[in-house]
C-alpha cells in the first residue's frame, strides 16, 4: 500500500459536474447579490463623496469579484488572486460594497486550502496573498494616520477612538484570513480521509470477494478429498474382487459368485458412505452436533473388508484409548483407508498390510506398513498421498511416507493431543 501511493501520491477527487454546476449557481447568486449590495451602498452614502458613481462600474465589479467563483475548484489558485486583485481596485476606486466583496473573498481563499493537492502551493498562493493584504490594509492605516484632515474619528488620548478602530481593523482582518485559512485546511483533510475511508472500503470488499471465492475452493477440495477416499477405497476393492470373479468365473461359480457378492456389498457400503457424506456436507454448522462421517472405532471395519478384498491387513491397538476430536478421528482414518487402497493398487498380488494405531502420553501414531512391490523411483504425489497431507496439517500432526528397504511401503502419521487444530507441517514423502 505504502508503495503504491509513493508511486502515485494521494489526490483529492476531482470536482464532479454537480459541484461545478454548485459553483455557477453560487456565483450568480454572489452576482446579484454583488449588484444589490453596491446600489444599497450608493444610496447609503459609504465612502461618502469619494464614492464611485455609476451603475457601469458597479457592474464590472461585481462580475469581476463573482465571476471567478464559477470555475473555483478547477483553478482556485487563479480565481484567489484574480479576486482579491479585484477587491482591492474595488476599494481604492471606493466601490461602495462592504459585505459580498469580503465573502467572495473568504470563499476563494478557503477553496485554495479545500482543493489544491499540493500542499506547498496551497500554502505560498494563501500566505502571498495574505501578506499583501496585510501590506495593503497597514499602508492604508498609515496614510490615515499621516492625514492632517480633522475629519474622522478622534486622535485625542493615549487609546484614542482612532486607535481602537486601526486595532479593530487588524483583528477583524487577522481572524477574516485565519479562518479561512484553517478551514480550508480542515475540508481538505476531511476529504483525504472520506476519499482513504471509500478506497478501503473497495479493497476490503475486493477481500470479501477473495475471501469468499477461496471458501469456495476450499469446499470443493474438501469434498473432494472425502469423496477421493471414499469412492477410491471401495472402488478399488470392487476392481479386486471383479478380477477375481473373471479368473474363476468358467471352472468355479461358486467362488464366482462369492466375488460378485463382495462386489455388491461395496458397491451397497460406497452408496451408503456418500449418503452419509452427502448428509454431513449439506448440514449447516449450526445443526451439526460435531459428528462426524467416520471415528476410529470403524477401523475393524476397515480392516475386515480389506482383508475380505485380497488385501491381508491385521490391526493393533497399543496403549489406552484416549478422547480424540472427531476432526482427529476423522483424517486418521482417512489416511489409514487411503494407505490400505494404495498398497492393495500397488503392492501386488502377494502384499499384506500391517496397521498400528499407538496411544502414547503426547500424541497418538498411526502406522500402516505393508509388504509387496517398492516404489523403484520417487514417483509425483497423486491425489491420496495430497489428501494425506492436508489431513495431517489439519490435524496438527507430521505425515511420514516413503518405500520400505526391504519391499513395500510405509505411512506414519503422528498427532500430537495437545497441538491446535491446523498447525501440522507435513513432511514430503513419495506416494502413488
Amino acid at each position: 500500500m505504502s508503495d503504491l501511493t509513493a508511486a502515485h501520491p494521494v489526490r483529492r477527487p476531482r470536482p464532479t459536474s454537480v459541484d461545478q454546476r454548485n459553483d455557477v449557481w453560487l456565483a450568480a447568486g454572489l452576482f446579484v447579490s454583488a449588484v444589490l449590495s453596491t446600489a444599497l451602498g450608493s444610496v447609503a452614502g459609504v465612502y461618502g463623496s469619494d464614492a464611485t458613481e455609476g451603475m457601469q462600474w458597479a457592474l464590472l465589479y461585481s462580475l469581476g469579484l463573482t465571476a471567478p467563483l464559477a470555475v473555483r475548484r478547477r483553478f482556485p489558485e487563479v480565481v484567489v488572486v484574480v479576486i482579491a486583485v479585484v477587491f482591492f481596485v474595488g476599494v481604492t476606486v471606493r466601490i461602495p460594497d462592504l459585505y459580498v466583496s469580503n465573502i467572495a473573498m473568504f470563499i476563494a481563499m478557503y477553496t485554495v486550502g479545500a482543493w489544491v493537492d499540493d500542499r506547498r502551493r496551497a500554502l505560498w498562493v494563501r500566505v502571498g496573498v495574505i501578506v499583501a493584504m496585510f501590506v495593503w490594509l497597514i499602508v492604508t492605516m498609515f496614510q490615515t494616520a499621516i492625514d492632517p484632515s480633522d475629519e474622522g474619528l478622534s486622535r485625542a488620548g493615549v487609546f484614542s477612538p482612532f486607535a481602537a478602530m486601526l486595532l479593530l481593523q487588524l483583528l477583524v482582518n487577522a481572524g477574516f484570513f485565519g479562518g479561512a485559512y484553517y478551514m480550508g485546511d480542515r475540508a481538505y483533510a476531511a476529504a483525504m480521509s472520506r476519499s482513504a475511508l471509500e478506497q478501503r472500503t473497495r479493497e476490503l470488499e475486493r477481500e470479501r470477494e477473495v475471501t469468499a471465492a477461496q471458501a469456495v475452493a476450499l469446499d470443493r477440495v474438501r469434498i473432494a478429498r472425502e469423496l477421493h477416499d471414499v469412492v477410491a477405497h471401495h472402488v478399488s476393492a470392487m476392481g479386486v474382487q471383479a478380477g477375481a470373479a473373471r479368473a474363476v468365473l468358467e471352472r468355479d461359480p461358486d467362488a464366482a459368485r462369492t466375488a460378485l457378492l463382495g462386489i455388491e456389498e461395496s458397491a451397497r457400503s460406497a452408496i451408503a458412505d456418500l449418503r452419509q457424506l452427502l448428509e454431513t456436507l449439506r448440514t449447516t454448522a449450526g445443526d451439526t452436533d460435531g459428528a462426524s462421517t467416520v471415528q476410529l472405532s470403524a477401523l475393524a471395519e476397515l480392516v475386515a473388508h480389506a482383508n475380505d478384498n485380497g488385501l491381508p491387513t491385521t490391526l493393533t491397538v497399543v496403549g489406552d484409548p484416549v478422547e480424540l476430536p472427531d476432526l482427529v478421528q476423522v483424517n486418521i482414518y482417512r489416511v489409514a483407508q487411503e494407505a490400505l487402497t494404495n498398497a492393495r493398487r500397488h503392492g501386488g498380488p502377494d502384499a499384506a498390510a500391517d496397521l498400528r494405531l499407538r496411544y502414547g502420553a503426547d500424541a497418538v501414531e498411526l502406522e500402516v506398513v505393508n509388504t509387496g512391490r517398492s516404489v523403484a523411483a520417487p514417483m509425483r504425489p497423486g491425489l491420496g498421498l495430497v489428501g494425506m497431507r492436508e489431513r495431517a496439517a489439519a490435524s496438527g500432526g507430521v505425515l511420514e511416507t516413503g518405500p520400505r528397504g526391504r519391499g513395500g511401503f510405509l505411512v506414519r502419521l503422528r498427532v500430537p493431543l495437545a497441538a491446535p487444530v491446523g498447525t501440522g507441517a507435513p513432511r514430503a514423502g513419495v506416494g502413488a
